[in-house]
């Protein structure tokens, strides 16, 4: 909430600010050349980051249009400052500001529909990038094909207006779409969401979504998106917390003006990208993004070391009463989970990425930065989607070769314990049907709540949990339940024990 009277950051206030702090390129120079869909603080603190460092160094007009698919308050928030905000970048001793200016406009999905349309139509638009989260792609649980009966997907396949779709991948769908009508020019799509072959799972949705479309043309919209729509799979990392009213402060006593919109992130930032694009693309790689043929072993690493650790940490954290990662690694365990994971896991990863022993040891660095405040309520929510990618295929790969398998048992019992419904006993009388034990949320959150409910002992609960969440295959190994279970009882007291 602002609080002062400064005037707020604009193109109108960018001369108060020092000339260090002001964005690299001048945004009014910028075009609309990317779209991107999800306008939080990841995207604004990693990609809008690299899309003005590469129109900087190129001197070529990159400029981003984000769209918020839900949410407008960011929206409006960003209009009222021409789409200008900060980053601070949290080293452990000291924190340095500047403003972005990369975003050229600001939409919301519905109440800007038809700008979105034509947008993905324009010959000029050559990418689309998406954070939308693993809930936004609409997976089946446990495939890779596109849910259509989720509530969502069915009715935007029913949607008359163009204005009543909700989904990202709808819009995506009914947008290139426009574009193979309006001419058909080359684009790009990049999922930048934590998933195994992301690009590859983006581009399944979307064309699912095409062929359960009524549409008389669709084979045609298909057959040239098979010829003219790339869907590169990406690596994106650094660690965003939630932005508070503390960092906007701090963001007004670095900038002299008001931001009502800063983010807050680590030091470090990384961007691997499949080097397999169908038209221009900024040239990230000016600021460091890497170009690969093949991402799978950077991504792996990520998914299973730092994604799988993150998750870990939330639910182990939050039963122990932590409240941020960097909280769990003060702990005598917090270290010591993270190496014991990645030890376990390692054996499961792809050569041709990152050294694990080099990539966990700075994991280790970047999960102890105290001016880091992860909430590990944050992390945890949405588990039911996360850590079937997070953790069920390297413990698949490890029960397959019979090895022993414990960090991961700890972890998807702090995962089933979390899923308690807020008493522990008897189902939650919140009003909201998404909240879990320790704060979380999760669209399942009442089917896993259930599986507490009228079981004989743990291990079946841990089975129906399992089953849930698609994983029938794992609910069906007798050691790995009995394993999982048997942890519970010193999880729910609060004891986590490695």
């Amino acid at each position: 909430m602002k609080t002062s009277i400064l005037p707020s950051l604009s193109l109108a206030t960018l001369d108060r600010i020092a000339p260090d702090l002001r964005p690299a390129v001048d945004p009014r120079e910028l075009r609309p050349k990317v779209v991107h869909f999800g306008l939080g603080a990841f995207h604004r603190a990693h990609q809008a980051v690299y899309t003005e460092s590469a129109a900087a160094r190129s001197g070529e007009p990159w400029g981003i249009v984000a769209v918020a698919p839900r949410s407008t308050r960011v929206v409006k928030a960003m209009r009222v400052q021409d789409c200008l905000y900060s980053v601070a970048e949290r080293h452990p001793a000291a924190t340095t500001t500047r403003a972005i200016g990369s975003i050229v406009s600001a939409l919301g999905m519905r109440q800007d529909a038809d700008r979105v349309d034509e947008l993905l139509a324009d010959p000029g638009v050559t990418v689309a990038t998406l954070t939308i989260t693993e809930a936004g792609h609409y997976r089946r649980p446990g495939a890779d094909g596109l849910d259509t009966g989720a509530p969502e997907i069915a009715a935007d396949l029913t949607a008359v207006r163009t204005a009543d779709i909700t989904t990202v991948v709808g819009r995506l769908a009914v947008g290139l779409a426009a574009r193979m009508r309006a001419g058909g020019a080359p684009i790009s799509v990049v999922s930048c969401d934590n998933m195994a072959a992301n690009g590859a799972a983006l581009g399944t949705v979307v064309r699912g979504f095409v062929e359960a479309s009524s549409w008389p043309d669709r084979q045609a919209v298909l057959d040239w998106m098979a010829t003219s729509v790339a869907f590169p799979s990406t690596i994106v990392d650094r660690i965003v917390p939630a932005t508070t009213d503390a960092d906007r402060e701090a963001a007004r006593a670095a900038l002299g003006v008001w931001d009502e919109v800063p983010v807050v992130g680590e030091p470090y930032r990384q961007w691997v990208l499949e080097d397999s694009f169908a038209g221009p693309r900024p040239s990230w790689e000016l600021d460091g993004a890497l170009f690969v043929p093949d991402v799978v072993p950077y991504q792996l690493t990520k998914l299973r070391l730092l994604n799988g650790s993150h998750s870990a940490l939330a639910y182990l954290g939050a039963a122990a009463g932590c409240a941020t990662i960097a909280d769990v690694l003060e702990t005598g365990w917090g270290e010591r989970l993270v190496r014991a994971l990645s030890a376990e896991v390692a054996p499961t990863l792809p050569s041709g990425g990152p050294d694990p022993v080099a990539y966990t040891d700075d994991l280790v660095k970047r999960f102890r930065n105290p001016r880091i405040r992860h909430l590990l309520r944050q992390i945890g929510s949405d588990g039911s989607r996360k850590i079937p990618e997070r953790w069920f295929g390297a413990l698949r790969s490890l029960r397959a070769a019979r090895a022993a398998t414990p960090a991961l048992e700890l972890a998807l019992a702090a995962w089933a314990n979390a899923t308690r419904p807020a008493d522990g006993d008897q189902p939650s009388g919140a009003t909201d049907p998404t909240s879990q034990l320790f704060g979380t949320t999760d669209p399942a959150a009442a089917t896993l709540a259930a599986c507490w409910h009228g079981v004989a002992d743990h291990e079946d609960t841990i089975r129906r949990l399992l089953h849930v969440l698609g994983a029938a295959d794992l609910a069906g190994d007798g050691a790995l339940v009995a394993g999982t279970a048997a942890r519970l009882p010193a999880l729910r007291a609060g004891h986590v024990e490695i």
